[in-house]
């Protein structure tokens, strides 16, 4: 007796259409790597950036966000939970980012292999009825099939085609043949935009993992200088490796700033345009050097920029407790509209018998609206500057040790002076002017800054980046921009050209094929029909043009 052994696979216990482990993590790659999921990502991130835009963010000014947050005290906690007070830094907007990158490494590595491929690739064999293609010719020769082909292969090697010849036994068509291509390099092009994404992504990778990004309020004049240290920063944000060690040591201050403001038309009075002229030094030993710092203008220390992106007015504002003892300095206001309306708070923390806060606003040309029976800047130029500012007596929230803004007031423990009918006690003041304050706490003066324009302190906002990557993502930048205008503008194109016995004679057969489309190639046959044909263009021609 016998034993038939079975051939048939084990039976497999899934269902119809369920996906094994394996299975499920080819099928999840391929929806993950697809061209169509990389698009509704990347339109993802452009949605998810938009809060980004609208909602104040605190790494970038952290005035604004604590002001939003304190107009909009319902929202805030909504908002602080979804992360939207730091949308890049979130979670989802990572997740969001990291998805996109994979689908697109997942998405241009295999395409990069493929162009790499047909960059390399021998043109293809003739097809078999080359009058089947839109441009085609003809004609008859005494010359023996294997010298027509002699003759098209030199003159197509001239003119600079990639040749591949093709036996009547292998393609099967009764005749041997020329198969010739150019315009290669459009895959070139191709191929180089497509490795052009990777060495962007991972330039802007490297800046943000290595590099820093801060920015400083500097005042205008040779008694205030930065050193580039953690220490000099207003407000700083590192990447995920930076390190201190690796900042570069310079030094800078500014010894003076210039305004172009307009004089005619609508927008008079408003800045057109600004520079600071700087002072710096590379190192502690190295000589100082003069630039002239402009928007969009940075200037680079190694691998650190600076950069000059805005400005304002830092009013001198002195208070005087009921001791005597003198407090404040140049104080930065910050603009809040075209006409430098700017916010300020001033706090002397050490006044005698009780702490001292100024919050207000300054005009650098002051008018009245009888309309709303308010101050407000005419202009941003200082013709006319004057402070509008209350006053708050108490704890100011600075003896507990918590770090607390310079440009916020904690008036949570402070009491708002006011005047003997309840309404607010403020302090209307223009440069030199002093006022005392009530109860005999003591005076206020808005100082007059000598040889400044108006008599008021100006101040820069300085950004200092560390980018190691930005040549890296500039470079895929000119790639990216060279293989795309490689693709747009060479057309690649393809010419056969076939000979065989045909009676007495030799029937040469010729064709050509536009590879991008749209491309008119019936110039191409016509030349190389006249230049094969030579002496013997008296023979007889056949054209067999089809529609």
């Amino acid at each position: 007796m016998s034993t038939v052994l079975s051939t048939r696979p084990p039976e497999d216990d899934r269902r119809p259409g369920e996906l094994g482990f394996r299975e499920l993590l080819r099928w999840v790659w391929r929806q993950v790597t697809s061209m169509r999921t990389a698009l509704i990502l990347l339109l993802l991130l452009a949605l998810a950036a938009i809060p980004g835009s609208i909602i104040p963010q605190t790494g970038v000014d952290s005035l604004k966000t604590s002001n939003w947050q304190s107009d909009h005290p319902k929202l805030t906690p909504v908002y602080e939970r979804l992360g939207l007070f730091s949308v890049y830094d979130s979670a989802w907007f990572s997740a969001i980012y990291i998805l996109l990158m994979i689908s697109l490494v997942g998405c241009i590595v295999p395409r990069t292999f493929h162009y790499w491929r047909g960059m390399r690739a021998k043109p293809p064999a003739a097809p078999r009825n080359l009058s089947r293609l839109p441009d085609h010719a003809a004609y008859t020769t005494t010359d023996a099939p294997e010298v027509a082909l002699e003759r098209a292969t030199a003159l197509l090697k001239r003119r600079r085609y990639r040749l591949s010849v093709s036996t009547g036994s292998t393609t099967g068509d009764g005749g041997d043949s020329v198969s010739a291509e150019r315009g290669y390099l459009r895959e070139v092009g191709n191929l180089i935009f497509h490795l052009s994404v990777l060495v962007v992504l991972v330039g802007f990778g490297l800046g943000s993992m290595f590099g820093y990004k801060g920015g400083v309020i500097l005042l205008v004049g040779d008694d205030f200088g930065f050193s580039n240290n953690l220490t000099q920063y207003d407000e700083f944000k590192p990447g995920s490796l930076f390190r201190a060690d690796e900042m570069e040591p310079f030094s800078f201050k500014i010894d003076d700033f210039d305004v172009d403001w307009l004089t005619t038309g609508r927008r008079a009075g408003m800045a057109r345009g600004f520079q600071s002229h700087l002072t710096y030094r590379e190192g502690r030993d190295s000589p100082e050097k003069k630039y002239d710092l402009r928007v969009n203008h940075p200037l680079s220390i190694g691998d650190t920029d600076v950069f000059l992106i805005g400005h304002g007015y830092a009013p001198t504002i002195t208070i005087k407790d009921a001791d005597g003892n003198i407090s404040g300095g140049p104080t930065p206001f910050l603009p809040t509209s075209q006409s430098f309306q700017s916010i300020g708070v001033v706090k002397a923390p050490d006044a005698e018998p009780t702490q001292i806060g100024l919050e207000g606003e300054f005009y650098p040309t002051v008018a009245f609206s009888d309309q709303t029976g308010s101050y407000y800047s005419l202009l941003g130029k200082p013709l006319d500057p004057m402070i509008s500012m209350l006053v708050y007596t108490g704890d100011l929230g600075m003896d507990d040790g918590s770090s607390q803004s310079v440009y916020a007031l904690d008036k949570s423990k402070t009491t708002m002076l006011t005047k003997k009918d309840g309404t607010p006690y403020r302090l209307d003041l223009r440069p030199g002017e002093t006022a005392k304050l009530p109860n005999g706490l003591g005076s206020v003066t808005f100082e007059k800054a000598p040889g400044v324009d108006g008599g008021v302190q100006r101040w820069n906002k300085i950004q200092i980046s560390q980018t190691p990557g930005k040549w890296i993502a500039l470079t895929g930048v000119v790639m990216a921009l060279i293989g795309l205008l490689g693709s747009l503008f060479i057309r690649p194109r393809r010419v056969w050209v076939r000979a065989r016995r045909q009676g007495d004679g030799t029937l040469v057969e010729v064709a050509a094929l536009d590879r991008s489309g749209g491309g008119d190639v019936s110039v191409v046959v016509d030349e190389l029909v006249a230049s094969l044909q030579g002496p013997q263009s008296g023979k007889q021609q056949q054209r067999e043009d089809e529609s």
